[in-house]
């Protein structure tokens, strides 16, 4: 198996997981890309899968399905581009011959979905949309701080060497936020200095690894202490033993840092 990100947009990553004959593609906002390392790598695309319903995640899925007659999954709670084959938390599916898990992970979104293997080339691989980003996660616009406190709670207890595929490359702004809640933290300040060098040759930061984004992801790291006691600065009427609260208070502080 192989796994590609992509680059659309500004920021954005389109993955595309192929064995060298069939592919699968996971939110293709836009559909040049996908085009482009399709004719390129000679594959034909089985399957387009969708986390959100986001036009960035979706502008480019009926252009694919109409040239390539994949089928298209996606959420059932939220207005996917038709056809489109409806998942939700706890079911199951066959993608290029492995098993897939849904998950539910409302939050950025309403409806919002993951899709989980178990083994993937012998690692475990996550495809988790806008929910969890390297160093960070997604805006609220549609769920409720209690719902994506949840959402990457079930995420995190995923195993530690899963490959975190997220749809942006938002990294280097995520880990300068996590030094600011955690300046003393020096798996961040590691991981930034290694995530800049990427960045400076060009490289994406993507996938992470789950096990990491647990020592420096402060949105994982809301029942700690020190995370706490730095939301409180921020907005003092944060409860230090309520984490949701906790979460609640550092993704308001993110939006406007």
């Amino acid at each position: 198996m192989h796994l590609l990100p992509l680059p659309a947009f500004n920021d954005n990553y389109i993955w595309l997981l192929h064995d060298g004959q069939q592919a699968l593609v996971v939110d293709p906002g836009q559909a040049a890309p996908v085009s482009d390392a399709l004719r390129r790598l000679d594959l034909q695309l089985q399957a387009i899968v969708v986390t959100h319903h986001h036009a960035d995640h979706t502008g480019g899925v009926a252009e694919l399905r109409e040239a390539s007659g994949a089928l298209v999954y996606g959420p059932a709670k939220e207005d996917i581009p038709q056809p489109c084959q409806p998942l939700q938390g706890g079911d199951g599916l066959q993608l290029l011959g492995l098993p897939w898990q849904v998950i539910d992970v409302p939050g950025h979104t309403a409806g919002h979905i993951a899709y989980y293997c178990a083994d993937v080339a012998g690692q475990p691989l996550l495809f988790c949309g806008d929910t969890l980003f390297s160093g960070g996660c997604g805006r609220l616009f549609e769920g409720t701080p209690a719902q994506m406190h949840a959402s990457l709670s079930a995420l995190a207890a995923l195993p530690a060497n899963t490959q975190v595929c997220a749809a942006h490359e938002y990294t280097l702004s995520n880990l300068r936020f996590a030094q600011a809640v955690e300046p003393d933290n020096q798996d961040t300040a590691r991981y930034l200095a290694h995530c800049e060098q990427l960045r400076a040759q060009g490289k994406p930061t993507l996938p992470a690894q789950l096990g990491n984004e647990l020592r420096i992801n402060p949105f994982l790291r809301c029942s700690l202490a020190a995370v706490a006691q730095a939301a409180q600065q921020f907005d003092p009427s944060t409860p230090s033993s309520d984490p949701i609260a906790v979460f609640a208070a550092l993704r308001r502080w993110k939006n406007q840092f």
